[in-house]
């Protein structure tokens, strides 16, 4: 398959002729486990590329240099004798953090994780849910 083929027809393509298309334009095997939504998007983006000159030189160097001054976010530490608060529907909810995990309602946990999906009853970060990474949902 060569790069003029028309975008649209990848549209019409099944699983199958996408990871041969994939094989020809990019000379490998395709990941296993990406989608056919993804694989014709990756394709796409290449036969497109390939015929119109790919991204410009502004925002290639935007996309490879990372300013110096960037710091990645930290997490405060969690020392034994802490406490976290968190209020989830109107219930405030205290954790002492301990040498070997947490404790929550006079039970001892291992994660975060595991007494926010117990508040909660769905699957949450714990470091997320008590705000200690990313924002804190609200």
């Amino acid at each position: 398959m060569s790069p003029r083929i028309d975008v649209a027809v990848l549209a019409g393509m099944n699983r199958p002729d996408l990871i041969a298309t994939w094989q020809e334009v990019f000379d490998s095997a395709a990941p296993k486990r990406l989608s056919r939504a993804f694989l014709r998007r990756f394709l796409a983006f290449e036969l497109q590329s390939r015929r119109y000159g790919g991204l410009s030189r502004q925002v290639t160097a935007a996309l490879t240099v990372r300013p110096a001054s960037t710091k990645r976010p930290t997490s405060p530490a969690l020392q034994p004798g802490g406490r976290l608060l968190r209020e989830w529907n109107g219930v405030t909810h205290v954790v002492d953090v301990g040498e070997d995990g947490f404790s929550w309602n006079g039970r001892r946990y291992r994660s975060l994780s595991a007494i926010a999906r117990e508040i909660t009853g769905a699957h949450w970060s714990g470091p997320r849910f008590f705000g200690l990474s990313g924002s804190a949902p609200k």
